[in-house]
């Protein structure tokens, strides 16, 4: 794909979305570092459940430590490995709590070194909490790059390098947003809705698929 194409897209993304974020809840930097955490292999729609729940009663490192890891397991035991989530969320908020000054660190070293953040949690965190143009790249985003030649890469290591080279840099911030929610809702995996993909005509998909039949 070549890079005029790329800009088109990433102005027709902003143009339909101009101000993206993610669609985990939260009011903190440390309530977005812990949704992130629960996320892993679960729905975003299933974590905000859980901590609509939570954060009223625990939402900083101290108090959350305080509930235990019994006491977490209450509250997020409808998310998926519920029980793993909750030692690394305890332990975490232990580390924030005596390395940090209870507040989440703004580099990528100190995020990683958390329990459960990996290098997509700490690219979230980066740029939806710091306001980094960093590239969280996930399976809908991996998808999506692949499919529509945007940054084809044979894993999700070499999608994020290839993405952080061609996006144009004023949409470099918001380009993970709207990769994910375009992979979410229409670059499906099973079925792509090409049909109402506002990209379709720049797309370098092979197999598009048409317009559904009426009363299909």
């Amino acid at each position: 794909m070549n890079a005029e194409k790329r800009l088109e897209i990433f102005r027709r993304f902003h143009q339909a979305n101009p101000h993206p974020t993610t669609e985990l809840e939260y009011t903190t930097p440390f309530e977005l570092l812990i949704a992130v955490i629960l996320s892993a292999q679960a729905t975003d729609v299933s974590v905000n459940k859980a901590t609509r729940r939570l954060y009223p009663v625990a939402n900083t490192p101290a108090a959350l430590h305080a509930l235990g890891t019994e006491g977490l397991e209450e509250y997020i035991r409808t998310i998926g490995l519920y029980r793993t989530k909750a030692k690394n969320v305890i332990e975490t908020c232990r580390i924030l709590l005596e390395q940090h000054g209870g507040e989440v660190p703004r580099s990528r070293e100190a995020l990683q070194a958390l329990p459960g953040v990996g290098r997509k949690t700490a690219n979230v965190v980066l740029n939806t909490a710091f306001g980094e143009p960093t590239i969280a790249v996930d399976t809908h985003i991996f998808r999506v790059s692949n499919r529509t030649g945007i940054a084809p890469g044979k894993d999700v290591d070499a999608v994020e390098q290839k993405l952080l080279k061609v996006v144009p840099h004023e949409f470099r911030h918001d380009a993970h947003h709207w990769l994910i929610l375009h992979g979410r809702y229409t670059c499906i995996a099973r079925k792509p809705q090409c049909w109402n993909c506002l990209i379709n005509d720049l797309c370098e998909y092979r197999e598009k698929t048409p317009l559904p039949e009426k009363g299909v």
